[in-house]
């Protein structure tokens, strides 16, 4: 299977690909990785960059769960997904897994520059909705609509069994 897994930031994204990935033995690649210079965090790649490093990717594996909010990013692993899974869990769930988030050396040199940083995320969590940036609501909600794949949105935070709450689209 080949998996796009994308929501807001504190959605729960990297938790379900790490998940999947193991229980489907398939490659994971969180976008962050391709998004951003590895020296620099606060420097974005130029898509052309970022693309090549997803299509290397995409073409050396053939079971893989991507994961990410970057719409521009998204867009260029569409074409290849089978599945789409759309995690929406409202805003205030998010921000409580950015709370609760453990340190990510991989995103910041100390677990203080982490927590220096958490206001500024929970603010920009709780601008998904009005925001119009790739990562907002509304591009979301586009790469959902036209994808014609399995699909499914998911509105809650539990982990994956039948309570959980889902709008699910079979291919048309």
């Amino acid at each position: 299977m080949r998996t796009l897994i994308f929501g807001n930031s504190g959605s729960g994204k990297s938790t379900l690909a790490r998940k999947l990935a193991a229980e489907q033995l398939a490659a994971h690649l969180d976008l962050d990785s391709v998004a951003w210079h590895p020296h620099s965090p606060t420097s974005r790649r130029s898509l052309a960059e970022s693309q090549a490093d997803i299509e290397h990717f995409v073409e050396a594996h053939s079971r893989w769960v991507i994961e990410g909010c970057y719409s521009s990013l998204l867009a260029l692993v569409l074409p290849f997904a089978e599945q789409l899974i759309f995690l929406n869990p409202g805003i205030e769930t998010c921000q409580h897994n950015c709370r609760m988030r453990p340190f990510e050396p991989h995103k910041y040199s100390s677990k203080q520059a982490q927590d220096e940083n958490l206001a500024m995320l929970l603010d920009w969590v709780a601008q998904y909705e009005q925001r119009d940036d790739e990562f907002s609501l509304q591009a979301h909600r586009r790469l959902f609509d036209q994808f014609h794949g399995l699909k499914v949105e998911y509105h809650d935070n539990l982990p994956f069994n039948a309570e959980r709450s889902a709008t699910s689209v079979s291919p048309r």
